[in-house]
Order: C-alpha cells, then structure tokens, then sequence
C-alpha cells in the first residue's frame, strides 16, 4: 500500500481490523474522514487515513473519548498531554476499584449483613476532606469544652489517622472499625478521660506506690508475653500473673485474691482503657504506621488477665 492508492471502505476495514460500521461513525464524526470518494460517491482512504485510523483505535482501546481523540490528530493538544491527563484519570478509577474490592474482602471475611456493608461503602467514599471532617468532629466533641487539655487535643490530632488511596484490605478494615468508633458517645467519653491522663504524663498512684523496680518488671514481663502471643486468659499466662498479682499484694500488704486482683484492675486501667488503645492501633494501621510490640501498652493485656482470672475466682 503506497501514499497514492486508495482503498475502499471494506479493504480499511480488514486492514485496521475495525467494523465498517465504525470506520463509517468515526467519517461522519470527523475523526477521519475519508480521503475523497469515487464516481459512484463511495468512500476511498489513503495511507495517511489507514495510519489516523490505526491511531484512533489504539486510543479508544486506551480508553479515551473521542472529542480528546479528535483534539490529538488535530494537534490541539499533544499526545503527552493527553496521556498524562488519562494515566492520572486510570489512577483514580485503579484507586476506587481496589477500594471496593478491599470493602468486599472485608465484608466477606466479616459476615456482614447488608446494612454493615451498605455502612462500609459509605465510610470508605467519603473524600480525604470528609474524613477529616469526620475526625475533627470527633475532636470537637470529645475535647470541645473549656476544661479540655490543649496537650491532649495535640496529642490526638498529631495522629490523625488518613485513609490512603491505595489502601490495603487491613487499612480498609481499620478505617471503617474507626469510623464507627468515633461515633460512640461512650467511647469519646473513655477517650477523653484516658487522654487526658495521658497527654498530662501524669503516673497512676498504684505506679508510685509499688516503685519504679516492680513496675519496670512489670512490663517486662507483660511485654515478653504478648510478643510471644501469649493468651492473656490462657494457661501460660496465669503463672506470670499469678506471680505479678503476688509482688503486688506483699507492697501493700493484702492478700492476692480476687478482690486484690480487682483492685489492680480497677488501678490499672485508668490510664491504658482497652478500647482506647484499640482506636490507637487502628490509627497505626490506617496511617500505615509499623506496629512495634515493645511499645504497645502493657496494662490493657494485664487488666484484661487479672479480670479474667477474678471472674473464674
């Protein structure tokens, strides 16, 4: 096929690989338009129209419109232009195609019913600005008041978690578990007493009491234990626990029974609340943030040991 020969209709048709019913729309749409024609008024292409329309398909394969197209082989814009435009574009069609198979995976490894997914869907859609909306209503109606420590608003908007848009099913998941959280009014109440406390740096009375030796040993062990995964309720914790719960008693001078080991609970748990620390981890995880054992809190895995062994007494 040579610059001078044209080529009917149905021969461009074999040649390019398109429907004649195509190549017919992209003439009557200016995208190619025919050569010339013959006597008997049929449409004839030359080279330069069997390379345009060649063109024209790989586009649309790569999922560009036809106005884009046009404006490309009319030199309106250049095919960097266009290209980059349409990969940030892909982008974010891959981003909400993960994120919905992401919301899937969790749905189906959850169980849940269709409200909760209907629920997921909706938390993971919210744009980047929603869900700090959604945060820093959370802030404002957990620290909202004039008593409120400005230390612990820092401490908690410092961790504002942010979903990103290549989340992971793990992120996912962690996101919509938050989401929900932050909405609970009970939560935000044990999220603004366990702050508090915390940002203050203040040290619970049962710390001082025992001295610094018992409770560095205290978290040792804890520690050693949940990096071994150690079931808190589980036989191979109650020798460690039994033994801490001792140490204890003989400070202040009780007895290690169910009671005692209440109170240690009760103690404990003012400045490390289980669910507190579980919006925390989720807070990791969403930011993408490496989850380091050693510094987990230790008193909810000891709070949640002694309570356990106090309910079987």
């Amino acid at each position: 096929m040579n610059a001078t020969t044209l080529y009917p209709i149905g021969e461009l048709s074999r040649r390019t690989g398109l429907s004649v019913r195509t190549i017919r729309f992209y003439a009557d749409s200016g995208v190619v338009a025919p050569t010339t024609r013959s006597p008997a008024g049929h449409r004839l292409y030359d080279l330069d129209a069997l390379v345009r329309l060649e063109l024209v398909r790989t586009l649309r394969e790569l999922g560009l419109d036809l106005p884009t197209i046009r404006r490309v082989l009319d030199r309106e814009v250049s095919m960097a232009e266009v290209a980059a435009a349409h990969a940030e574009a892909m982008d974010v069609q891959i981003r909400t195609l993960l994120l919905r198979r992401s919301v899937l995976q969790v749905v189906a490894g959850r169980g849940s019913s269709p409200e909760e997914t209907q629920l997921m869907h909706r938390l993971t859609q919210l744009s980047g600005e929603e869900r700090r909306r959604l945060i820093d209503d959370f802030v404002a109606g957990t620290f909202g008041t004039e008593d409120a420590d400005p230390a612990a608003v820092a401490l908690v908007r410092a961790a504002t978690p942010d979903l990103p848009g290549d989340a992971t099913d793990e992120q996912v998941a962690a996101w919509v578990e938050l989401a929900e959280l932050v909405g609970d009014a009970d939560f935000r109440a044990r999220m603004r007493r366990t702050a508090l406390f915390q940002a203050a740096g203040r040290t619970l009375g049962i710390e001082r009491a025992v001295g610094e030796e018992l409770m560095r040993f205290t978290r040792q062990q804890v520690t050693e234990a949940m990096e071994s995964g150690m079931d808190p309720l589980g036989e191979r914790a109650a020798p460690v626990v039994d033994d801490l719960v001792r140490r204890f008693a003989e400070v202040f001078a009780r007895t290690p029974d169910p009671e005692f080991r209440d109170w240690m609970a009760r103690e404990l748990e003012e400045a490390h609340d289980p669910v507190v620390d579980r919006y925390w981890r989720l807070v990791w995880i969403v930011n993408g943030w490496q989850v380091v054992p050693h510094l987990l809190p230790v008193y909810p895995w000891l709070v949640q040991a002694l309570r356990g062994k106090a309910a079987i007494a």
